[in-house]
């Protein structure tokens, strides 16, 4: 099975945080944490629509400058998630700048930003055109969900870290695989048409027609399915940084991130260290396997470690891989 999705962090665990996540096949990619980007390429970049922030603090955060400035110019819509005061740290940092010429540029940049509380959202935007002024306010009711699109949504759960943090999770609804073999004995190649008929199964669309190219007549949807596609189980992969370990915490984390095929979570400190843990609102590498362990992870990746193990990652890493393979 090819994975839809592929993540990797953009920086090493010891640096600011960010996942990237590209789609196969599609020229889009997905950002969870914003923290220093400069390791992504302008093109990788530019492939963004969506950002999720856990919270403001700038190592979380200060890649929105850079972002920012690679999308000015271009006509885009790029779209932001994060907590309770997450529209004032956006407008912030917008306020940091002089806007007097961009709304004579050709194409627009509009920022759609989404601000979540335990039972709603409010959504403004700011577009370019506007030098950046927020151009209204829609308040919506929050229920877990922050996107839904045919293949696949986010979710997130509202965390504690001493402030409201975000932990997400990337849940495609199933997995559509494409049989190769059966293609090339039908006489079918490849192209736009496989992303077509994927999106049509994902939408339920599955009593209508397709064209297949270099065939006369179109295929049923539902016929063609039963042919070239296998359906299994879609990918789910989970975000948490910076989080107190408590009760409350841990339940919510284990909720979220429930059957992931991946989860990457902070390890900020080892269990020797938990009273710096503690005063810090940050969990142990040991807190971090159990949590992965009692959620039914199947893949751990820890990340955010504290400078204070620079050279000695691996303890971090093996503290949470034992905890994780031999929970309590």
């Amino acid at each position: 099975m090819r994975p839809l999705f592929h993540p990797r962090p953009v920086n090493g665990p010891f640096d600011d945080p960010g996942l990237y996540i590209s789609f196969l096949f599609d020229r889009r990619a997905l950002m969870f944490d914003l923290g220093d980007i400069h390791a992504l390429s302008a093109r990788e970049a530019l492939k963004i629509s969506h950002v999720f922030v856990t919270h403001a603090h700038m190592d979380h955060f200060n890649g929105f400058d850079r972002l920012l400035r690679l999308c000015l110019g271009r006509r885009k819509d790029l779209y932001l998630y994060g907590p309770e005061g997450f529209l004032k740290n956006v407008e912030g940092k917008l306020a940091g700048y002089a806007w007097n010429l961009v709304n004579g540029y050709e194409n627009i940049l509009n920022l759609y930003v989404a601000e979540i509380h335990e039972k709603h959202r409010i959504t403004r935007k700011y577009s370019s055109g506007r030098r950046f002024a927020a151009d209204g306010e829609v308040r919506s009711d929050f229920h877990g969900t922050l996107l839904k699109e045919t293949g696949f949504s986010v979710s997130a759960a509202i965390l504690d870290h001493q402030i409201p943090c975000l932990g997400f999770s990337l849940e495609e609804h199933f997995h559509v695989n494409i049989r190769g073999e059966v293609l090339d004995s039908l006489g079918f190649s490849t192209g736009p048409w496989l992303q077509e008929f994927k999106q049509a199964l994902y939408a339920g669309s599955t009593a209508g027609e397709i064209q297949v190219p270099g065939q006369f007549e179109p295929f049923r949807i539902q016929e063609l399915a039963e042919k070239i596609a296998i359906i299994s189980r879609g990918q789910k992969i989970s975000y948490v940084a910076d989080a107190g370990f408590h009760s409350d915490n841990a339940e919510k984390i284990i909720a979220l991130t429930r059957d992931s095929d991946v989860l990457f979570i902070e390890a900020a400190f080892l269990e020797a260290d938990l009273p710096q843990a503690r005063r810090k609102f940050h969990l142990t590498a040991a807190q971090a396997g159990m949590l992965a362990a009692q959620a039914g992870v199947r893949r751990l990746e820890v990340f955010h470690f504290s400078p204070r193990y620079s050279g000695n990652e691996n303890a971090l890493r093996d503290e949470a891989r034992r905890t994780f393979e031999n929970p309590a």
